[in-house]
Protein backbone atom coordinates (compact mmCIF):
# COMPACT_ATOMS: atom_id res chain seq x y z
CA UNK A 1 0.00 0.00 0.00
CA UNK A 2 1.43 3.39 -1.02
CA UNK A 3 1.27 6.63 0.91
CA UNK A 4 -1.34 7.86 -1.58
CA UNK A 5 -3.42 4.74 -0.82
CA UNK A 6 -3.19 5.39 2.93
CA UNK A 7 -4.27 9.00 2.48
CA UNK A 8 -7.12 8.01 0.14
CA UNK A 9 -8.33 5.47 2.70
CA UNK A 10 -8.27 8.13 5.43
CA UNK A 11 -10.11 10.64 3.22
CA UNK A 12 -12.72 8.01 2.38
CA UNK A 13 -13.20 7.07 6.04
CA UNK A 14 -13.04 10.55 7.61
CA UNK A 15 -13.90 12.99 4.81
CA UNK A 16 -13.40 16.63 5.80
CA UNK A 17 -11.68 15.65 9.07
CA UNK A 18 -8.60 15.17 6.87
CA UNK A 19 -7.84 18.86 6.45
CA UNK A 20 -4.56 18.66 4.49
CA UNK A 21 -2.11 16.15 3.09
CA UNK A 22 1.51 16.02 2.04
CA UNK A 23 2.29 13.10 -0.23
CA UNK A 24 5.63 14.45 -1.48
CA UNK A 25 6.96 15.49 1.93
CA UNK A 26 10.02 13.76 3.38
CA UNK A 27 7.60 12.38 6.00
CA UNK A 28 4.25 11.96 4.17
CA UNK A 29 1.42 13.24 6.37
CA UNK A 30 -2.19 14.18 6.85
CA UNK A 31 -3.45 17.01 9.02
CA UNK A 32 -6.60 16.05 10.89
CA UNK A 33 -9.28 17.86 12.84
CA UNK A 34 -8.36 17.67 16.56
CA UNK A 35 -11.92 16.59 17.40
CA UNK A 36 -11.45 13.41 15.32
CA UNK A 37 -7.84 12.69 16.28
CA UNK A 38 -8.51 9.71 18.56
CA UNK A 39 -10.83 8.13 16.01
CA UNK A 40 -8.28 8.58 13.19
CA UNK A 41 -5.45 7.21 15.37
CA UNK A 42 -7.44 4.11 16.36
CA UNK A 43 -8.29 3.51 12.69
CA UNK A 44 -4.62 3.78 11.70
CA UNK A 45 -3.71 1.28 14.41
CA UNK A 46 -6.59 -1.19 14.03
CA UNK A 47 -7.46 -1.32 10.34
CA UNK A 48 -5.92 -4.55 8.96
CA UNK A 49 -4.83 -2.72 5.79
CA UNK A 50 -2.80 -0.18 7.79
CA UNK A 51 -1.54 -1.69 11.08
CA UNK A 52 0.36 1.27 12.53
CA UNK A 53 1.06 -0.46 15.82
CA UNK A 54 3.63 1.97 17.17
CA UNK A 55 3.70 5.66 17.93
CA UNK A 56 7.38 6.55 17.52
CA UNK A 57 7.23 10.16 18.55
CA UNK A 58 4.99 13.07 19.51
CA UNK A 59 6.45 16.51 18.83
CA UNK A 60 5.20 20.03 19.26
CA UNK A 61 6.18 22.77 16.82
CA UNK A 62 5.66 26.49 17.39
CA UNK A 63 5.06 28.40 14.16
CA UNK A 64 5.70 31.96 15.24
CA UNK A 65 7.89 34.47 13.46
CA UNK A 66 9.20 36.87 16.09
CA UNK A 67 11.14 39.13 13.71
CA UNK A 68 8.73 41.86 12.50
CA UNK A 69 10.72 42.20 9.26
CA UNK A 70 10.11 38.53 8.39
CA UNK A 71 6.42 38.20 9.35
CA UNK A 72 5.09 39.09 5.88
CA UNK A 73 7.41 36.57 4.22
CA UNK A 74 6.79 33.77 6.74
CA UNK A 75 3.85 32.38 4.77
CA UNK A 76 1.87 31.19 7.80
CA UNK A 77 -0.27 32.53 10.60
CA UNK A 78 1.08 31.85 14.10
CA UNK A 79 -0.03 28.42 15.34
CA UNK A 80 1.15 25.23 17.01
CA UNK A 81 1.34 21.80 15.43
CA UNK A 82 1.40 18.46 17.18
CA UNK A 83 3.15 15.87 15.02
CA UNK A 84 2.69 12.12 15.49
CA UNK A 85 5.16 9.76 13.75
CA UNK A 86 3.81 6.24 13.28
CA UNK A 87 5.34 2.93 12.20
CA UNK A 88 4.17 -0.58 11.50
CA UNK A 89 5.75 -3.73 12.87
CA UNK A 90 3.60 -5.86 10.57
CA UNK A 91 4.72 -4.05 7.41
CA UNK A 92 8.45 -3.29 7.70
CA UNK A 93 9.38 0.17 6.47
CA UNK A 94 5.83 1.54 6.61
CA UNK A 95 5.83 4.96 8.24
CA UNK A 96 3.31 7.75 8.33
CA UNK A 97 2.79 11.10 10.03
CA UNK A 98 -0.35 12.68 11.44
CA UNK A 99 -0.49 16.37 12.34
CA UNK A 100 -2.92 18.49 14.30
CA UNK A 101 -2.96 22.28 13.92
CA UNK A 102 -3.85 24.26 17.05
CA UNK A 103 -4.07 27.95 17.86
CA UNK A 104 -1.17 29.25 19.93
CA UNK A 105 -3.65 30.16 22.69
CA UNK A 106 -7.05 28.63 23.47
CA UNK A 107 -9.86 30.94 22.33
CA UNK A 108 -7.22 33.56 21.44
CA UNK A 109 -6.60 34.34 25.13
CA UNK A 110 -2.86 34.69 25.82
CA UNK A 111 -1.76 32.25 28.49
CA UNK A 112 -4.67 29.84 27.94
CA UNK A 113 -3.09 26.64 26.60
CA UNK A 114 -4.63 24.95 23.55
CA UNK A 115 -6.12 21.50 24.02
CA UNK A 116 -6.12 18.26 22.08
CA UNK A 117 -7.36 14.79 23.08
CA UNK A 118 -4.78 12.38 24.46
CA UNK A 119 -3.72 9.37 22.40
CA UNK A 120 -2.48 7.49 25.48
CA UNK A 121 -5.50 5.18 25.17
CA UNK A 122 -4.52 4.30 21.61
CA UNK A 123 -0.75 3.98 22.06
CA UNK A 124 0.69 3.74 25.59
CA UNK A 125 3.87 5.45 24.43
CA UNK A 126 1.87 8.67 24.07
CA UNK A 127 1.80 8.97 27.87
CA UNK A 128 5.33 10.31 28.40
CA UNK A 129 5.62 11.93 24.99
CA UNK A 130 2.52 14.05 25.52
CA UNK A 131 3.85 15.09 28.92
CA UNK A 132 7.07 16.26 27.25
CA UNK A 133 5.08 18.29 24.71
CA UNK A 134 3.06 19.84 27.54
CA UNK A 135 6.22 20.79 29.44
CA UNK A 136 8.11 22.25 26.50
CA UNK A 137 5.47 23.65 24.11
CA UNK A 138 2.41 24.08 26.32
CA UNK A 139 -0.44 21.97 24.95
CA UNK A 140 -2.94 20.29 27.26
CA UNK A 141 -3.84 16.69 26.39
CA UNK A 142 -7.43 16.19 27.47
CA UNK A 143 -8.14 12.89 29.20
CA UNK A 144 -4.46 12.15 29.86
CA UNK A 145 -4.20 9.66 32.77
CA UNK A 146 -1.30 11.44 34.53
CA UNK A 147 -0.63 14.99 33.32
CA UNK A 148 2.14 15.71 35.83
CA UNK A 149 5.25 17.43 34.54
CA UNK A 150 8.30 15.30 33.81
CA UNK A 151 10.92 17.70 32.41
CA UNK A 152 10.21 20.95 34.22
CA UNK A 153 9.61 21.47 37.94
CA UNK A 154 5.97 21.77 38.99
CA UNK A 155 6.42 25.45 39.80
CA UNK A 156 8.18 26.33 36.52
CA UNK A 157 6.38 29.12 34.71
CA UNK A 158 5.93 28.79 30.97
CA UNK A 159 7.01 26.42 28.23
CA UNK A 160 10.60 26.96 27.06
CA UNK A 161 10.28 25.80 23.44
CA UNK A 162 7.69 28.43 22.60
CA UNK A 163 9.36 31.03 20.42
CA UNK A 164 8.11 33.92 22.55
CA UNK A 165 9.22 32.34 25.84
CA UNK A 166 11.24 34.63 28.06
CA UNK A 167 13.75 32.74 30.18
CA UNK A 168 13.83 33.89 33.80
CA UNK A 169 16.92 35.60 35.07
CA UNK A 170 16.94 33.27 38.04
CA UNK A 171 15.04 30.34 39.47
CA UNK A 172 14.97 29.69 43.21
CA UNK A 173 17.99 31.93 43.67
CA UNK A 174 20.01 30.25 40.92
CA UNK A 175 21.03 32.45 38.00
CA UNK A 176 19.70 31.06 34.68
CA UNK A 177 21.58 33.22 32.24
Amino acid sequence: MTVADIIALLEQQFGPAVAAKGTDALDPFVTVDPARLVEVAAFLRDDPRLKFEILNDVSGVDYLETDPKKVAKAGFDPHLEIVYHLSSFSVPGRRFTVKVVLPRWKDGVAGQLPEVPTLSGVWRTADWQEREVYDLIGVKFLGHPDPTRILMNDDWVGHPLRKDYEFPLEYHGIRCR
